[in-house]
Parts: structure tokens; C-alpha cells; sequence
């Protein structure tokens, strides 16, 4: 198994990452078994976060007995110096661990920084002054906010979307990280489950020395799948990346990637699943969809009661108010069209 660096952690780990993320939606025993067989066949980074509801209970009721065997990152929403205190001291009990390897500030509009006011920075420094947390790191989904952390010197890694439809300046991410000795951690490997080809996604992946993927898992055969792609990694070529334009031209430029940081939605719409719906129609199937729980929870996107919460809370720009309603119609065409 390849190796990366995590800039100046000085961390050595696998360069197939495991982001637990997915694992909330599963059960306690299934994650487990999951998360035991990354770690036995040599998957040494695992990524969650407090907001991922069980993500972390999962993580420390499986894997406390083995704590040594792998690189431990989590991350605080709060944004002041007692919230992320307690953040901390949650996880920690949730992870059932003394300290975590990588403690990241999660998705912060602005880059926190000593003295600027809101206490998050020196937060995040208590922590690690307590031995809570090795490494202090930032996750983010603005390109500015990526590479001012990047070059501040005030943080040991960034983890910023990247996969083999990025595009523009996105790319340059990686490298400016590698020319300020931060590690690079990439999140939405697959474009939070959208790119369907997963070969050509991780061959991508493994032309950045410096990069490190956390695919996200939910199933045993998907991690079975990266394990595999581990041991004999695709290479690169000319198909590859004619693959990758056909994705980003099915996908378009302008799509949700699931990350969910529009919710909690007042009307208890499920956004990112609404504005994806069309996606999946092409990329998935349709069962499950059109089930009269799956319908019952589209239409659930014509209760939307035009709050204008979700819009601005988008790290991609995207109106989200507007992508639910049009995928809504979307569907209920589909629906009406194939007689489903």
C-alpha cells in the first residue's frame, strides 16, 4: 500500500483514507465490522466529525481497543474558544480516546486566526496545549478560505473538495498546500457519491504524491472496492481522463454535492437527497426512489416554506431554495412519464 505525508504532522498513512461520514446512516454492528476490516487490511486514517449525529460513538465503541493503529482526525463547528472546548471534550469521550491526531476547525466562513475576536483559534490551541489533539487542521469548502489556511502557518492540514471533475483554480489547492508543508486531505472523492467511476476517480487521485483521498463508506463491498483499487492501483490515461470530462458533463457545473450544510431545513425537507433527485434518477436505481416513502419525502419540497435559510448557507453558490423545487418537478414527471 502507498503511503502519503501529511506535510508537517510528519504523519506517514495509507493514501486510501476512510471518511465516516456514511457510517451514521448504518448500524452500530455493521460499522463495526466495517471499520475492523479498513483497519486490517492497512486503511490507517479515519475522518469524522461531532456533527456527524453517531459517526464518532461508532468509531470509539469499535475501535477503542486498537487506538494505536491509526491517525484519528475530527472536527469542531463551534466557532469560539468554550464551544470548541467542549466540542473537543465530546468527541473525546465519544471516540473513547485520551486525544485525537488532527483536531480541524469545520467549514468556517472565515479563516479563524489568533486575536481576531472570536476566541475559536485560541480554542483550538488550548486543545492542543492539553494534549487533546496533535495537530490542529482546517476544513473547507471556499477556495479563498483553503488557501489563506494553507498559507497562514497557522494550520497543519487542509481538507478541501477535490476529485477528478474539479476544475479551475480548485486544482491548484493541492500544490500550494505542498509548497507550505500543510497536508492535503481531499474530501468528496466521488462528488458525494455522484461519480460513478470509481477507477477512474481514485487513478486520479493517486497522481498527487501529496494528496490523501477519504472515500467515504457505507457498505462492505465499497470499502472491499477501494481495498482492491489499493493493491493494484488503475493508472492514469487517456481514457481515464475522457472519462472524467464525460462525468463533469453529465453532472453540469452547477450541482449539489451532498454535503448537507443546508440543513436543518424548518420544514423538514431532506435537501440534499430533493436537490440531487434527478442525478440519482440517471445514476441509480430507481428503486427505493419512487416507493411511496421516497415520493412521500420529494413532495415533502412543496411544504418549503421560503424561509431563505438554505441559500446562503451553500459553500457552492448554489440556490438551493429553487434546485429542490426544480428537481421536485423533475421527478414527479419522471414518475408520471414511466407510470411509477
Amino acid at each position: 500500500m502507498l503511503t502519503v505525508r501529511l506535510g508537517k504532522t510528519g504523519f506517514e498513512v495509507n493514501q486510501t483514507g476512510f471518511g465516516a461520514l456514511p457510517i451514521q446512516r448504518i448500524s452500530f454492528e455493521e460499522a463495526g465490522r466495517i471499520l475492523n476490516r479498513a483497519l486490517d487490511a492497512g486503511v490507517n486514517f479515519i475522518d469524522t466529525a461531532r456533527v456527524y449525529t453517531d459517526s464518532e460513538e461508532k468509531i470509539g465503541r469499535a475501535l477503542a481497543s486498537r487506538r494505536s493503529e491509526y491517525i484519528l482526525a475530527t472536527k469542531t463547528r463551534p466557532l469560539d474558544r468554550a464551544g470548541v472546548t467542549e466540542s473537543i471534550d465530546t468527541s473525546l469521550e465519544m471516540l473513547r480516546t485520551e486525544y485525537v491526531d488532527i483536531l480541524q476547525v469545520h467549514n468556517p466562513q472565515k479563516l479563524p486566526v489568533p486575536g481576531d475576536g472570536t476566541g475559536c483559534y485560541e480554542g483550538l490551541l488550548d486543545a492542543k496545549k492539553a494534549g487533546k489533539t496533535r495537530c490542529i487542521g482546517l476544513t473547507a469548502h471556499s477556495y479563498e478560505v483553503a488557501i489563506e489556511g494553507a498559507r497562514s502557518g497557522l494550520y497543519d492540514t487542509v481538507q478541501f473538495p477535490f476529485s477528478m471533475i474539479s476544475s479551475g483554480p480548485d486544482l491548484n489547492v493541492p500544490a500550494v498546500c505542498k509548497e507550505n508543508n500543510v497536508g492535503f486531505i481531499a474530501m468528496k472523492a466521488v462528488a458525494g457519491g455522484l461519480i460513478r467511476n470509481i477507477p477512474a476517480a481514485f487513478a486520479f487521485m493517486r497522481r498527487f504524491d501529496n494528496v490523501l483521498p477519504i472515500w467515504g463508506v457505507q457498505r462492505m463491498e465499497e470499502l472491499e472496492e477501494f481495498i482492491a483499487l489499493d493493491k493494484n492501483p488503475p493508472v492514469w490515461d487517456a481514457a481515464m481522463e475522457q472519462a472524467a470530462a464525460e462525468e463533469f458533463s453529465a453532472l453540469g457545473s452547477s450541482f449539489c454535492r451532498g454535503c448537507g450544510y443546508c440543513l436543518p431545513c424548518p420544514a423538514a425537507i431532506d435537501i440534499p437527497v430533493v436537490a440531487r433527485i434527478m442525478l440519482f434518477l440517471g445514476r441509480a436505481p430507481v428503486v427505493g426512489l419512487t416507493s411511496p416513502e421516497g415520493k412521500a419525502k420529494i413532495a415533502r419540497a412543496y411544504e418549503c416554506i421560503e424561509c431563505g435559510n438554505c441559500t446562503p448557507r451553500c459553500p457552492y453558490g448554489l440556490n438551493t431554495q429553487a434546485l429542490v423545487k426544480s428537481n421536485a418537478d423533475g421527478f414527479f414527471a419522471f414518475v408520471k412519464e414511466k407510470g411509477l
